[in-house]
């Protein structure tokens, strides 16, 4: 490829962008705002170097939290011509194969196959541990949980009751931390007993053939010649551990994040390592901000900008500044309704007004803090014909047909192509990375966003952030509600968020 190929790649960018895709070498470090074209810069990075021949295609590494989010990058690398060759995952995937790649020179035995059911572990756990089986499916989700955030904040069983002592973190299910501890250890009994791993056990064990092997480490490490780790604000201590022992003295790695959008901290996401990226990996080739949004129009932007100008760190987050026409969009629209199904019926008509205007239904989004709030959303919704899809924070998805006789063969065709249809209803955590035209927050009010009214302090600067990624999702309209009481009946009369 020609030097003139190489330069047709970098059309279309603006200078910052520019700026971070011609910085080829040593650490870089891309703080990238909501809809400032951060997968657009980080892949045409990745196709710059192999273009002028500074990379290859089959040693470059660029990992993400999402499936969709890795498709996505791969799509857009097969566009300009390296996705073939350029490995674009997850974490757990590309430990998952290099483990696949070397288990067999290390160990004799099967490598663990990875558990379906997790909380049936749990459950078994439970009662080994505590001689009861009295926990129900909340108590057991919430256990797995914490177990999954010690393994992620790298806490084996044996140090978790110190980790409470010094925190002061009080463990799920009415259990003290001793007791809880054992839990945890019969957790990994049990997995170990059935030749079992859990997700966390995928990076784990990766960690540890890094660490205790060399010569596998090495062939590890000599695939890696290049690597790019997106969502950085959300890289936890067990990832980030990964992530160094993949690098070993290499220096040539580009990490890509949003300190405004960590919102996975109850999980052990922190935004730290980005933010102190250059303490550990010294002087930077390149520390570039995007702050142009291209995705939303004035008014959201600035309603985003406003609501982070109230954090105490809000010299840590960037500015937005829109790249589009005021005249786009319209003001952001604030209602009260009298209660919850008021609430969603309001909101499913505005809705079907968008729709009678010529909208898709699939370019509007509501968006709830909880999952239970969507129940009455989709009641709203199907009352009026209008087709939805859910999504929800642990992962699950449904699909309403507006003909519920509908044959299985065509709802799978419409799951298959859900982005042609329905209304997407969806956590705000599950609408992370996704964008809608017509956005709808829904529970706008204390106690549900911020959920538990927290006083001020980490608990609601995290809602803060959860907040503003709910906001940053609109491109053309945002629409923001709350209702007054829950139901007709109530006697708890609800407050606007703090965030109004």
């Amino acid at each position: 490829m020609t030097t003139n190929d190489a330069e047709t790649i970098l059309e279309g960018l603006d200078d910052a962008q520019r700026a971070a895709a011609t910085a080829l070498e040593g650490p870089v470090r891309i703080v990238a705002g909501a809809g400032a074209g951060k997968t657009r810069t980080v892949t045409r990075r990745i196709a710059y170097a192999c273009a002028k021949g500074k990379w290859r295609a089959n040693r470059i590494l660029a990992v993400t939290f999402s499936v969709k989010a890795a498709d996505e990058m791969k799509q857009r690398l097969t566009k300009l011509g390296v996705g073939d060759e350029v490995t674009a995952a997850t974490f757990h995937s590309v430990a998952l194969q290099q483990l696949r790649t070397v288990w067999y020179d290390i160990s004799e035995a099967p490598l663990p196959h990875v558990v379906d059911d997790p909380q049936e572990i749990v459950a078994r756990a439970l009662k080994r541990a505590t001689n009861t089986d009295q926990y129900d499916g909340i108590a057991r989700r919430n256990v797995l949980a914490e177990i999954n955030w010690a393994k992620v904040s790298l806490i084996a069983p044996g140090d978790y009751v110190r980790v409470c002592a010094a925190t002061h973190r009080i463990p799920p299910a009415e259990l003290d931390p001793q007791a809880f501890s054992e839990v945890y250890l019969a957790y990994e009994q049990e997995k170990t007993a059935r030749g079992e791993m859990d997700f966390n056990d995928i990076l784990l064990l990766d960690c540890h053939v890094l660490e205790a092997f060399d010569e596998q480490a090495a062939q590890i490490r000599q695939s890696i010649g290049w690597l790019t780790v997106d969502e950085y604000q959300d890289v936890s201590p067990l990832q980030h551990r990964l992530m160094q022992l993949w690098l070993g003295e290499n220096r040539n790695v580009c990490v890509v994040g949003d300190p405004a959008q960590t919102i996975y901290s109850f999980a052990g996401a922190s935004s730290y390592d980005l933010l102190h990226f250059s303490d550990e990996f010294g002087r930077l080739t390149a520390d570039v901000n995007l702050n142009t949004d291209y995705r939303s129009v004035p008014q959201v932007v600035s309603a985003a900008n406003q609501l982070l100008s109230a954090a105490p760190d809000r010299d840590q987050y960037l500015r937005l500044v829109s790249a589009r026409d005021k005249s786009a969009g319209m003001r952001v629209v604030k209602t009260a309704f009298e209660d919850d199904e008021q609430e969603a019926m309001g909101v499913a008509k505005r809705i079907a007004q968008f729709v009678a205007g010529g909208a898709k239904p699939s370019e509007c989004a509501v968006l709830t803090r909880l999952n239970v709030q969507q129940q009455v959303v989709c009641k709203a919704l199907k009352e009026l014909a209008i087709p939805y899809q859910t999504r929800r924070d642990m992962g699950s998805e449904g699909l309403v047909l507006q003909d519920e006789n509908a044959s299985r063969r065509e709802a799978l065709e419409i799951l298959a192509n859900r982005k042609e249809h329905g209304v997407t209803i969806s956590s705000v955590h599950a609408s992370k990375g996704l964008e809608f035209k017509h956005v709808f927050i829904i529970g706008c009010s204390e106690g549900l966003l911020p959920y538990g009214s927290p006083a001020p302090g980490e608990a609601l600067e995290e809602e803060r952030r959860l907040f503003y990624v709910a906001v940053t999702r609109a491109e053309d309209s945002l629409h923001l509600s709350y209702a007054r009481s829950k139901d007709a009946g109530s006697a708890f009369a609800r407050l606007p968020s703090r965030f109004w």
